[in-house]
């Protein structure tokens, strides 16, 4: 436990280190040529984070380990949930169909094409295909860890999938606002997208929660809805995980009997701070809470996305990759591939029809 009286002291040393590098992102963000490029302390500090990752972190005890992950995990879902004091029902209600469309499709096929692309093309072993498929399809690293237990996986594996998403996902966060800046927003015709098109897409197909949020303010001057449709829609797959991981425990109980196994029911994961961001959204429909207090409360959660951001990047060692095999990679490419081009069509067809 992360708070023991054991690991306490570092923990909270953990935190504090974490703290200060997202303290030090903010300032250079704040910074006139650095503002003017439009990078986020988000971004800065995952690109920080990665750098302590690869070069700096033997000289840090490794019991400030426990606060580091702590910061990654427990912090995000606390800053995912305060998030929705920048949405409002009436703000989910205009991203609407389109937005739940885009998710299902994209969490269905993705997954789908994910699990059969490695078993039967790569030749992986199934439980490690299925995470890295949940974890492209869902939510990232989060997901990988909410369907282990459904599947009932090996710890190296559950690493492999995770190292996947945490590659890709880093991919896409950078990869997108170059994409938007120079292909998407100058196009014209089918490759051309509204910022609100390009929130349901970013929310649709990239990996991780705290990368969606970190898209669209890498981005200069983009529009608020293009953050807040984002945020929606990926929140929107991730409340999906319950309803898909109650299908794959279907799923599985009814293959082991159909194998001769008992099939047996699974535990099931609900990730309950998606539950909680949606509550919290909908207490902020109310506008009970003056503006200016809100705008306090997002100044606030903005720091701790880029802690959250910061402590991923910390999390990043290239090291981790290594001896892995390329099936993962080539697998986890081909959903990359899938999500950042099919993701960009059904967005288009879907915004189109609706």
């Amino acid at each position: 436990m992360a708070f023991s009286p054991e690991n306490r002291s570092g923990t909270m040393s953990g935190i504090l280190f974490v703290a200060i590098f997202s303290a030090a992102a903010t300032y250079i963000a704040g910074l006139a040529p650095i503002h003017a490029l439009g990078l986020s302390p988000l971004v800065i500090g995952i690109v920080m984070g990665i750098f302590y990752a690869n070069i700096l972190h033997n000289h840090i005890p490794d019991a400030w380990d426990t606060g580091i992950t702590f910061s990654g995990k427990k912090i995000l879902r606390f800053a995912i949930v305060i998030y929705g004091f920048r949405i409002t029902f009436q703000q989910i209600m205009d991203v609407g169909l389109e937005g739940f469309l885009v998710s299902l499709i994209m969490l269905s096929t993705t997954f789908i094409f994910g699990s059969w692309l490695g078993t039967k093309i790569f030749g992986m072993e199934k439980d490690t295909s299925m995470l890295t498929a949940s974890g492209a399809s869902v939510c990232g690293a989060a997901a990988v860890l909410a369907t282990e237990p459904v599947l009932k996986a090996e710890g190296h594996k559950t690493a492999i999938a995770v190292s996947m998403v945490v590659l890709f996902g880093t991919i896409s966060m950078f990869l997108y606002p170059v994409l938007y800046s120079v292909i998407i927003e100058p196009a014209k015709g089918f490759l051309h997208m509204t910022p609100s098109q390009f929130g349901i897409y970013v929310g649709g197909t990239i990996h991780e929660v705290a990368q969606v949020v970190a898209v669209p303010f890498s981005i200069p001057n983009s529009p608020i809805e293009m953050a807040n449709n984002a945020v929606i829609v990926k929140m929107t797959r991730v409340i999906m995980i319950a309803p898909m991981l109650i299908i794959l425990g279907i799923y599985l109980s009814y293959s082991a009997k159909k194998e001769g196994g008992n099939g047996n029911a699974v535990k099931l994961v609900i990730p309950w701070f998606a539950v909680y961001f949606i509550g919290v959204a909908g207490f902020n429909s109310f506008h009970l809470i003056p503006q200016n207090i809100v705008n306090i409360i997002n100044s606030i959660d903005t720091f701790l996305l880029t802690m959250a951001m910061t402590a991923l990047g910390m999390g990043t060692r290239f090291s981790k990759f290594k001896g892995l095999g390329l099936a993962p990679v080539y697998t986890a490419l081909g959903m990359f591939v899938w999500l950042v081009i099919g993701g960009f069509i059904v967005t288009k067809i879907v915004c189109s029809i609706i």
